[in-house]
Formats: structure tokens, C-alpha cells, sequence
């Protein structure tokens, strides 16, 4: 039972150094968010581009005989 006491509060004070890491730098997580948008604005071009695609190559097709 000690040991488990013992490692509980190691875990305890390492989450709790890491949480006041975290804090100190309220910029940390910035770079991230703007590489999920720009990766979601390119994501939604090529669902377009592929749509727009797809679109045409089936307005081709019923032209082929």
C-alpha cells in the first residue's frame, strides 16, 4: 500500500510541474491551432477540387458512346 501511495504522489507532483509549465507560457499551443486551420483550408480545396472533378467526369462520360 505504500508503494502505491508513494508513486501517487510522484505522478502528483510531476502533473503538477508540468500544469505550471504550461501555465508560464500562455503562447505555447498557438503555432498548432494555425496548422489545423490552414490544414483544414486545404483540406476543404481538395474536397472542392475533387468534387469539381468528379462533376465533370461524369458530365464527359454521357457524352462517350
Amino acid at each position: 500500500m505504500t508503494s502505491l501511495i508513494t508513486t501517487l504522489l510522484g505522478l502528483g507532483g510531476a502533473l503538477r510541474d508540468r500544469y505550471r509549465a504550461v501555465r508560464a507560457e500562455p503562447e505555447r499551443g498557438s503555432v498548432s491551432i494555425e496548422q489545423v486551420i490552414i490544414t483544414l483550408a486545404l483540406l476543404g480545396i481538395a474536397v472542392a477540387l475533387v468534387a469539381v472533378i468528379a462533376n465533370a467526369v461524369t458530365s464527359r462520360s454521357s457524352q462517350i458512346q
